[in-house]
């Protein structure tokens, strides 16, 4: 039995599948990943990506970070691509109890998944940093300069940039669903990245499954290993 026959048996078999991706379930919705040859970290910009997207940055040169920000973070043309729909679908037939996710992009959402747990925020969420208040995407998008509240306070995207740590209470939950998964399903993501790529460490059962078409660190400690695209994958299982 090859390996996707082995994984669609075990989809099939469980009703406690937990999905853990990265960068790479969004690549095929076009949306550029940071380290892939095409990435943003192989783009030339005045300062680099990681520098731009930090904490610090962000206060300091605030008009220049939302300039990069929504040129290059926001993709509202993006479609939900094959994986996020199966995932979907999985939760809808009661087999998958939870996405998380390090991308931003909201596609999982889009595609009809309803346990989605963020690590890193969403560009879809955004706040007044003074009051408080709740803004869309569409308020970022609307503006050139800096966006303000009405009661004039700083708009920040619900982003969890460099500099900046993980919701405590999201991260929590993700252990636990990993703790309790039956099958952990890793891909799209280079498990380079703490303290997300840590959260592997958590999981107790026999069915951790690494999807991914390059290398990772933790190939060795997969039950099962699949170097081929996630799409190309979850159209099959």
């Amino acid at each position: 039995m090859d390996a996707v026959e082995q994984l669609k048996k075990w989809v099939e078999e469980s009703e406690n599948i937990v999905f853990f991706g990265g960068a790479g379930v969004s690549t095929e919705s076009n949306i550029p990943d940071f380290r892939s040859v095409d990435g943003l970290y192989h783009q030339q910009y005045k300062y680099p990506p990681e520098t731009i997207l930090s904490h610090s940055f962000y206060l300091s040169h605030t008009e220049e970070f939302y300039q990069f920000y929504r040129k290059k973070m926001i993709f509202l043309d993006a479609k939900p691509n094959q994986t996020h729909i199966r995932l979907a679908e999985l939760e809808a037939e009661g087999k998958l109890r939870a996405v998380i996710t390090q991308n931003i992009d909201g596609l999982h959402q889009a595609a009809g998944s309803r346990c989605v747990l963020e690590l890193h925020g969403s560009v879809m969420r955004n706040y007044c940093e003074s009051c408080h208040k709740f803004y869309g995407v569409e308020e970022i998008l609307s503006r050139e300069d800096v966006p303000r509240c009405s009661c004039g306070g700083r708009i920040k995207p619900d982003v969890v940039l460099y500099e900046e740590g993980l919701d405590s209470a999201i991260l929590s939950e993700a252990v636990q669903r990993i703790r309790e998964a039956d099958i952990l399903i890793v891909g799209g993501t280079s498990l380079t990245v703490y303290p997300a790529a840590g959260l592997i460490d958590y999981y107790r059962g026999n069915k951790l499954v690494l999807i991914n078409k390059s290398v990772t660190p933790m190939d060795s400690r997969a039950d099962l290993l699949i170097q081929d695209s996630l799409g190309k994958v979850f159209s099959q299982i």
